[in-house]
């Protein structure tokens, strides 16, 4: 899990509504920065790169099984190292750049809500939501856009707790799971509710991170077990977290991310470096296959040909149309949901064994993703849009990868 920079806040005025008690509202304007984005075309596929941040800084977005779009899609979320970056957004209307900090410091964990222009995130121990309103400007050349927030502490974290990870909302918008450390040392899962900010205690359990509300049903977790990574917690009946997936012996199972219908998108295989994208039914277990990996007997650096199609991080959009995967070489492929075509949609975001992976994720209509590029040299967040029509790719339509000949009969 990628850690987050929390930045050092700085304000011109600060507008107070109510004391700064828990559900007590804060207003305040937002840094807006201006653009500097780069737009550019993949010389391979076609595709539309919109480059959000491409200075000098290193750049990510969100991990892949984040909301990082506000709910209607006019801002994307990422986090940057830059010189007070810590949280960010950009502007999709103005290609500016909006700092997301607060009168009383920086935000770690974030997750753009389901509904609403608003953003949750960790401030120490206060837990906290944004509202975004937003007015963009005409002319960026002669006044910034106004992207004012209003606060709400949701709720503190008790004396000693610490959140480990990013925070996950559910789906009906009640609750939000919290990764927890705590004042005795042990790791453990609590919730809190939106509204009234009482907090759960849900279970103490050692695992691996990657706490996971379902996207279809309010009271389905998963979290990345030590053992059995697919393991799934159901608030409504026990809490009691138990494996949905019971590993083979040799099998490889990582990065998870609910889908829909209480499923999820995962990455393995039983053979080494075999990685095909899965979908587990969340209930029953069973397991299909909807992005298919290649294998050969693995001899070295030199077999990347076919090495280069199997996959890492995997996540499906809202509408269940679509899955975006990419692979150690940072390539950002899509699989057809209903016929499990791949379409190569944007290719060579990262060097194989250096750098960071794209780990893609989806905006709210299923038509663009986000990820981390290295394509222009350092780290830089990028958004690729789906073609209306996906164009003519011989890589994926009978011809092998390196192209000129038909592959065997």
């Amino acid at each position: 899990m990628r850690g987050l920079r929390l930045a050092a806040p700085v304000f011109a005025v600060v507008m107070c509504i109510g004391a700064c008690a828990q559900g007590a509202q804060v207003t305040y304007p937002l840094p807006v920065l201006p653009p500097e984005h780069k737009a550019i075309t993949d010389p391979v596929t076609g595709a539309e790169l919109l480059f959000v941040s491409a200075g000098p800084a290193k750049d990510h977005n969100l991990y892949f099984h984040q909301r990082s779009w506000l709910s209607d899609d006019s801002l994307v979320l990422f986090t940057s190292h830059r010189h007070d970056g810590g949280l960010m957004g950009y502007l999709f209307a103005t290609g500016e750049l909006v700092r997301l900090v607060t009168p009383e410091g920086g935000l770690g964990s974030p997750t753009a809500a389901r509904t609403g222009n608003r953003v949750f995130a960790a401030r120490g121990r206060d837990i906290v939501e944004l509202t975004l309103r937003i007015e963009p400007s005409l002319d960026t050349k002669t006044a910034p856009s106004k992207v004012v927030a209003v606060e709400r502490v949701v709720c503190k974290l008790p004396e000693g707790a610490s959140l480990q990870a990013y925070l996950t909302e559910n789906c009906d918008g009640t609750l939000l799971g919290l990764d927890l450390r705590w004042p005795d040392g042990r790791q453990g899962i609590a919730v809190v509710n939106t509204k009234t900010g009482a907090i759960r205690d849900v279970c103490r359990y050692r695992f691996a991170g990657h706490l996971q509300f379902s996207r279809t049903n309010p009271n389905l977790m998963t979290v990345a077990g030590l053992d059995d990574r697919l393991v799934m917690i159901d608030l409504a009946h026990g809490a009691r977290p138990r494996s949905i997936h019971h590993q083979a012996r040799g099998e490889y199972v990582t990065h998870e991310c609910w889908w829909v219908n209480d499923s999820l998108t995962f990455c393995g295989g039983y053979r080494d470096k075999e990685s095909h994208v899965k979908v587990i039914d969340a209930h029953t277990g069973e397991v299909r296959i909807i992005g298919a990996g290649a294998w050969v007997p693995w001899t070295g650096e030199g077999d990347d040909v076919l090495n280069r199609w199997n996959w890492w991080h995997a996540a499906g959009d809202e509408q269940g149309r679509w899955v975006v995967a990419d692979n150690w070489y940072g390539d950002v492929v899509v699989f057809d949901a209903r016929t499990t075509q791949m379409h190569r949609l944007t290719l060579g975001h990262r060097t194989y064994g250096g750098g960071i992976h794209p780990e893609p994720g989806w905006d709210r209509a299923g038509r663009r993703v986000v990820f981390t590029s290295q394509m222009l040299g350092g780290e830089h967040v990028c958004v690729a849009t789906l073609p209306d029509v996906w164009p003519p790719d011989p890589a994926t339509e009978g011809l092998m990868i390196t192209g000129g000949s038909p592959a065997p009969k």
